[in-house]
């Protein structure tokens, strides 16, 4: 066992599929990073977050170089790949797919979506970095669409979302709900009355799943998990800034085949 605290969504537990939203809990990083930081973008030592790293990669049994996390860049963009990359071949994207087996995808979060997609019956899955920029821009359709080019069907991939920064905990203010609603007025449903004048509260898990709805998907489930308000199981970039704490760790979510 790795000894790593990982969540699972129950519309994965596919055959042939193996899935985990890694908490913070069961790794080696100390201090703000305390434990399991899988962010290599942090300043963490490096070492630590490769041990981290390896934990995970061994609670989806496969190898830490076959467990593949993008260089993430809060866009629309999703690939398909086939083979582990060298880091310094990190693809610059916010989505992967893949029909390689024991090859993990994985992407980071401390507040965005990450959301993790399978098809058993094609043998395809995909795992997507969505923050409200790459919600809104279409980074849940491009996943979808790179793995239909693999062979996957979009009646047959089922999506979940872990750990999120909760509606209750975002407060946005007048250019981000601008953002919004000048793509879309109905978008308006999205937020809620908050405190502060000129202020409202963002529902970022409702607009993923809202965006997921429209795919025709067999399935999604939203595992319900807020990362800002759960401090002993998820890292917050927002609660680290309400803090004034220097860094924060990211956790990772990850999928597998085989």
């Amino acid at each position: 066992m790795s000894g790593v605290l990982a969540l699972t969504a129950k519309n994965l537990a596919l055959p042939g599929v193996r899935h985990a939203f890694f908490t913070r809990r069961g790794g080696v990083s100390a201090g703000v990073y305390d434990s399991l930081n899988g962010g290599v973008g942090s300043h963490d030592e490096p070492a630590r977050v490769r041990e981290n790293r390896a934990r995970m990669a061994r609670h989806l049994a496969t190898s830490a170089e076959r467990l593949l996390v993008p260089f993430q860049t809060h866009s629309s963009d999703a690939i398909a790949v086939s083979a582990p990359w060298r880091a310094s071949e990190r693809p610059r994207c916010d989505g992967l797919t893949t029909r390689t087996p024991a090859l993990a995808l994985g992407v980071t979060g401390a507040d965005c979506g990450m959301l993790l997609f399978a098809d058993a019956r094609a043998g395809v899955v995909g795992a997507a970095h969505a923050g409200w920029k790459g919600a809104l821009s279409g980074v849940i359709e491009a996943t979808v669409a790179a793995m239909a080019t693999q062979g996957a069907r979009r009646a047959n991939i089922h999506i979940a979302l872990g750990p999120t920064i909760a509606r209750e905990s975002y407060e946005v203010g007048a250019d981000f709900i601008e953002r919004f609603v000048s793509q879309d007025r109905e978008y308006a449903r999205f937020f809620s009355p908050s405190t502060r004048e000129g202020h409202a509260m963002f529902d970022l898990p409702g607009f993923i799943a809202a965006r997921v709805e429209t795919l025709g998907v067999a399935s999604f489930e939203n595992i319900g998990v807020d990362t800002y308000a759960d401090e002993t199981r998820c890292f917050s970039y927002r609660r680290s800034v309400h803090r004034h704490e220097p860094d924060y760790g990211r956790l990772v979510s990850a999928i597998v085949l085989g």
